[in-house]
């Protein structure tokens, strides 16, 4: 649960920024997302190699 405390005479805008804040950091709606849709774990892989080509070519590029 998140708890968010607010001072006496605290503006409400400026408490709802922390609860938005504090809420993305726990990473629900992310996980929420990603639950959704099952991928396949050989695809999954392929993504991740895609991901680590791009990755070395940009390190190749900087060099």
């Amino acid at each position: 649960m998140i708890i968010i405390p607010i001072k006496e005479g605290e503006n409400i805008e400026r408490a709802l920024k922390k609860f938005k804040r504090k809420y993305e950091k726990t990473g629900v709606v992310r996980e929420l997302r990603r639950r959704q849709a099952f991928d396949k774990p050989s695809v999954v892989k392929r993504e991740a190699k895609m991901h680590a080509i791009y990755v070395q070519q940009l390190q190749t590029k900087e060099e």
